[in-house]
């Protein structure tokens, strides 16, 4: 009865997002953890963690996918210093997302742009559709880890991403100064209202190392992190200090640092990355 009321684009556009819904939940299927990185405000270092947290995660072996939904600003791409373009199915199907490393697959809308300095001015149906097919239009491998970046706030990309997949965890990325933490709050109970399981938190930028003295400059505060999990009953996934080689390598498109074991950041963010592991892969007791 509903259909003879319809004109025959709508009663088209209703059989599209059907099936793409039965595409994303096919998909889905197929992907293990689902962890959505977020920020109260921008500037944290949100985009840094989540490309960081896919190459640590797929350098122990698993089949990781990072998706970069921030359509307005992706840093992705610069980030990671990825070139190419989607990789063509072969037989006339889906696009497969770039190929970053054996195990790691990369998608962003920077790619499907031609210049990569044009400004994205789209409306949120639109964005929405555009992460959606994000989904269900790229024919991503069986993973074990789907990493999202999303942009900062609490609007129609993070919005999209908590009612497109369900059982998505939030990782929230904040600096310890109290004008990041009250921003903080915010996507947290974004978080809560949209009954998405939080993961926990990382606090970034979390003092600098004096290269001359060796003691910690507390350029931002520290352990507002940590006083914030505490109050919200949230778990710490750790603390970042600053480090100048990982700022150059990002600037640079490299992930070269990541194999130093001797600076500081590595070893705060193996540790991010084990507690991730022991919470998600039941390894050892629950941080």
């Amino acid at each position: 009865m509903d259909e003879e009321l319809k004109g025959p684009d709508e009663v088209s556009s209703d059989l599209r997002l059907k099936e793409e819904a039965e595409e994303i939940t096919k998909r889905l299927e197929h992907i293990r953890h689902k962890i959505l990185v977020m920020s109260g405000k921008g500037g944290v270092g949100k985009s840094s963690v989540a490309a960081y947290l896919a190459v640590s995660l797929a350098g122990r072996g698993y089949r990781v996918g990072l998706m970069d939904v921030d359509l307005h600003g992706p840093s992705i791409p610069r980030l990671l210093g990825l070139k190419g373009n989607l990789r063509p199915s072969g037989l006339g199907g889906k696009p497969f997302p770039i190929r970053y490393l054996p195990k790691m697959e990369v998608m962003s809308i920077e790619v499907l742009m031609g210049d990569k300095d044009a400004a994205t001015i789209w409306r949120g149906p639109l964005k929405g559709g555009i992460i959606r097919q994000f989904i269900a239009n790229i024919e991503w491998m069986d993973l074990d880890y789907l990493i999202i970046d999303s942009p900062p706030g609490t609007g129609d990309e993070p919005l999209t991403v908590a009612q497109t997949i369900p059982d998505a965890k939030a990782l929230i990325v904040t600096t310890p100064q109290e004008i990041s933490l009250a921003d903080v709050r915010k996507s947290i109970n974004f978080c809560r209202k949209m009954k998405m399981e939080i993961l926990g938190l990382v606090e970034n930028m979390s003092g600098l190392k004096c290269p001359y003295c060796g003691r910690t400059i507390e350029l931002f505060k520290t352990m507002g992190g940590m006083v914030t999990a505490k109050q919200e009953k949230l778990r710490l996934l750790g603390s970042l200090p600053i480090e100048p080689e990982v700022v150059r390598c990002g600037d640079n498109g490299s992930i070269d640092f990541l194999g130093d074991d001797s600076l500081e950041y590595n070893r705060a963010f193996g540790q991010v990355v084990d507690t991730i592991e022991k919470v998600l892969e039941n390894k050892g007791e629950r941080a």
